[in-house]
């Protein structure tokens, strides 16, 4: 508090941008991401005279900055905090508001706006957020008085962090920015979790007792490093096979055996027959999204032909698809405490079904050769036994991602860091974010040749801090998802997914990375390794042949196999 007063003046007056400011520093923000806009010039002086308590990072394009908000607030639980001007600005920046929705992702974007009495006149980049964002924010509000952002502030930080966590909007128009007003200051937020009822404990021991075949399934936001400790002494004091929903595979050791692999687009197949064949559906925290249940076609809705026990922090998600034998609505901390205090029921029952899944995940490491002098398996494999444990992985969107999700075994918490949402662009800012936050860790970015694209100039980001991430760019020359579904249903008829690209290693060079390129399997290890010992950020391009489109098949036989069910 006592560097509160030092914002006031004689006369105990703040702006509304050093209040704002204030506001963050009680609320415990370390770092903050931005793009400047002179619409809030106000908060960028009052964060000069904060640069001891929140490090800026000036970002290079609004939506790497959102990007990298929304990786920290999934790296650390506290909301990740995006600074974006108005108009193009904001619209930039909604990428990473849609990431953090579909992702559960603390996340609270506060965009400049027009002054107040310009509203309504179609004024120089307006926009009302309010019906912008919709339905994509967990709330959005305009502060048209300063004297209120201690209150409104204090709601956004409790709105992202509470129930299901996700992303907040807040509008600043600039002229209140630079209003004068005594106000008190509100206390930092605090954490609200429901709990589960004793009854529901104990029907849920019951489920355990009647199941022949239960499947534990991981995924959705707000965990912690003590939850996810908690939930794997209640799955192996019950010795129950556990999979993670889409890009949430470091809530469990990979290496345990009650792994059973990841419920996203390299499934094995059979992980999706136990889905099917399951008899009881412990699902903690997913939301069970399209890509978790391939397509909405393993669950039956509404009412699931398996005993469906729903555990999730937002009680509005509780039914909203599917009809639970038990829903249970709490928080993952206070939940995965409650579960591993419980006894265990019949673990030694369960010993072959649990066995039989983690043969099932363990053959999927399994893939045939792919066409080319670049092995992706292999690649992911040498990776998988170089790195430490706690390193960190990110990647965007892209068939590249089968490579890394199928081979790379995850073991601690926070090693993963994708969008569920699909998102491209995101694993290098997401990568940047991820080292700022855990300098002492190795940060990997996986993206491919269209994906690094959507937001490689970030590496001027990772130069100008330091941020000593290694960025590996599989270039195939095409959009690689869209060129796949396109040869299933248009086998042949190319159109719109080439790509024409620049020396990526080369482009890195200009801005000051280090650089490798590796065109065979075997210079891969050496390359990476030269990497690590640069001092400095580094990329590799990784030139793949096009026809190694997927881990198993490759483009020519996607488009034959659509060529003969005609």
């Amino acid at each position: 508090m006592e560097n509160n007063k030092m914002n006031t003046d004689n006369n105990g007056l703040r702006t509304g941008g050093q209040v704002l400011v204030d506001a963050l520093r009680i609320n415990g923000v370390e770092r903050a991401f931005c793009v400047p806009g002179e619409s809030y010039l106000a908060v960028l002086d009052a964060l000069h005279d904060a640069r001891d308590d929140i490090e800026l990072i000036v970002c290079r394009q609004e939506g790497g900055a959102a990007y990298m908000a929304e990786a920290y607030g999934k790296l650390t639980g506290k909301p990740g905090i995006c600074f974006v001007t108005r108009g193009p600005g904001a619209t930039n920046a909604s990428v990473g508001v849609h990431t953090a929705f579909q992702d559960s992702t603390p996340m609270i974007l506060f965009i400049g706006q027009v002054a107040r009495d310009q509203v309504e006149r179609e004024a120089f980049q307006e926009i009302d957020y309010r019906r912008m964002f919709g339905q994509m924010a967990k709330w959005v509000v305009e502060v048209d008085d300063a004297a209120r952002l201690p209150e409104l502030l204090s709601q956004a930080f409790h709105r992202a962090t509470n129930g299901r966590p996700g992303p907040v909007v807040v509008a600043l128009p600039e002229d209140m920015l630079t209003d004068r007003v005594a106000v008190a200051d509100a206390g930092p937020a605090r954490r609200i979790e429901a709990a589960a009822a004793s009854a529901d404990l104990q029907r849920l021991q019951a489920l355990l007792g009647e199941a022949q075949r239960p499947l534990v399934v991981l995924g959705g936001g707000g965990w912690t490093a003590a939850a996810v400790a908690d939930a794997r002494r209640f799955i192996q004091a019950q010795n129950l096979p556990v999979a993670a929903s889409f890009r949430c595979q470091d809530l469990f050791d990979n290496t345990l055996p009650q792994y059973a692999g990841d419920l996203g687009l390299a499934a094995g197949s059979e992980l999706v027959e136990a889905v099917k064949s399951s008899d009881l559906l412990l699902v903690i925290g997913a939301r069970l999204g399209e890509m978790s249940t391939g397509g909405y076609a393993l669950v039956d809705i509404p009412v699931p032909r398996q005993a469906l026990v729903h555990i999730h922090p937002g009680i509005e998600e509780l039914g909203r698809v599917y009809q639970p034998t038990l829903a249970i609505n709490a928080g993952m901390p206070t939940i995965a405490a409650q579960l591993a205090a419980l006894a265990p029921v019949k673990p030694q029952a369960f010993a072959e079904w649990v066995q039989r899944l983690n043969r099932g995940y363990r053959a999927n490491f399994e893939c045939p050769r792919s066409p080319g002098a670049v092995q992706m398996s292999e690649v992911i494999a040498w990776l998988n036994q170089h790195l430490a444990a706690d390193s960190i992985i990110t990647c965007g969107a892209g068939n590249y991602t089968g490579w890394v999700h199928r081979g790379y075994q995850h073991q601690a918490f926070r090693t993963l860091l994708g969008p569920t949402n699909g998102s491209m662009g995101y694993g290098v800012p997401a990568a940047i974010a991820a080292k700022l936050t855990a300098p002492q860790r190795s940060v990997v970015a996986f993206a491919g040749d269209g994906c690094f694209l959507m937001n490689g100039q970030e590496l001027a980001t990772a130069a100008h801090y330091d941020a000593r991430v290694i960025v590996v760019v599989v270039n195939n020359g095409m959009y690689g998802t869209i060129r796949m579904h396109q040869e299933r249903s248009y086998p042949g008829r190319v159109s719109g997914t080439d790509l024409h690209n620049p020396d990526f290693a080369a482009l890195a060079r200009a801005y000051g990375l280090h650089a490798e390129t590796v065109s065979a399997t075997e210079q891969f290890a050496g390359a990476f390794e030269r990497c690590e010992a640069s001092g400095k950020p580094a990329l590799i391009e990784v030139q793949i042949d096009p026809e190694a489109l997927t881990p198993r098949m490759t483009l020519s036989q996607i488009r034959e196999k659509a060529l003969a069910s005609r």
